[in-house]
């Protein structure tokens, strides 16, 4: 039997992230899951534990090709790709790379507010136009500061866009699967709820069936026509189409938006939209964050090869 601990999976690794695996553990490397198969039985056998990286989604079918897996250590906080409960069911564990990732998504999220509310996309290229250096005043914008801010999902990521919030003298909504020690923060059991209190609807929820549309048509109309929404989570999290509508009628008044369905297929009346600040999914996008990342996965794999206590288990 050939000696591969590690399959690598996924054709979004860097050449320094595989660099990086392969240097601690003997690997194999398989761009898609379809690479799986063609790979020796021996080399599928030896395998016990997968780094993946990616949003193909990873389920049971994959999995039984690697009778001896062990562990999926998932590159990225997010592991909606994964179908943990077929993990489960098979005893394999499943680990991301929560925390390391939390200040660039939430530094994000707060710049695309600020983006959007004073019209900072336009006002780049007001200057680069010229139009400034012949008088032209760029029209008046909004004040962010002291507004009402909901948070859908406080969880680490949106505790953390939160307490920067506060830094902004904003009020604290949010709405949660529980209410939280929050003192002096205003807890909504609905989202509609939430959405019909605030000028500002921040999104952070994590993805995957149960979060699908949360954010629904009604909770987008209940913000109304000074609302704007920030996404940073996942696009299934929100009703795109509503959002899309909303945002072309202006029954909102804008979005900040860094999450896509189908993404980086984005639906095209998007760009369109001169009331939406676009980002191509890059809420963790900084070289040390992605170098934190990449090492938390790097050490999950090592801990689970050697034997020890696994560094972030989800399952």
């Amino acid at each position: 039997m050939t000696d591969t601990p590690l399959l690598i999976l996924g054709a979004a690794f860097s050449d320094e992230e595989r660099d990086r695996l392969e240097a601690a553990h003997s690997a194999v490397y398989a761009a898609s899951h379809d690479d799986i198969a063609v790979l020796s039985e021996d080399s599928r056998a030896s395998v016990k534990a997968l780094a993946f990286k990616g949003h193909n989604p990873l389920g049971g079918a994959t999995m039984d090709l690697l009778p001896n897996l062990g562990l999926i250590a998932n590159y990225g906080v997010g592991y909606d790709a994964i179908n943990v409960e077929d993990a489960s069911v098979r005893g394999i564990k499943v680990t991301n790379t929560p925390d390391v990732l939390n200040d660039d998504v939430a530094d994000l999220a707060v710049g695309m507010m600020i983006a959007q509310s004073r019209n900072m996309v336009e006002g780049d290229a007001w200057v680069r136009s010229g139009k400034w250096a012949t008088g032209e005043n760029l029209p008046l914008n909004r004040k962010m500061s002291g507004s009402t801010v909901g948070i859908v999902g406080l969880g680490r990521i949106g505790r953390d866009i939160a307490d920067r919030l506060a830094a902004f003298k904003m009020d604290i909504h949010y709405h949660a699967r529980s209410e939280k020690e929050t003192p002096g923060w205003t807890f909504h059991s609905d989202v509609v709820s939430l959405a019909s209190a605030v000028d500002y609807l921040v999104i952070a929820l994590v993805g995957g069936k149960a979060t699908e549309k949360y954010v629904s048509r009604e909770a987008i109309a209940a913000l109304g026509p000074r609302g704007v929404i920030v996404n940073i989570s996942r696009g299934s999290t929100i009703d795109e189409e509503a959002l899309i509508e909303a945002l072309e009628n202006n029954t909102i008044a804008g979005a900040g938006l860094d999450v896509f369905n189908d993404e980086p297929k984005v639906d095209e009346r998007f760009y369109a939209l001169d009331n939406a600040v676009l980002q191509p999914h890059q809420g963790s996008g900084t070289v040390e964050t992605r170098r934190a990342m990449a090492e938390l996965q790097l050490a999950n794999i090592t801990a689970h090869l050697s034997g020890t206590d696994l560094l972030t288990p989800v399952n």
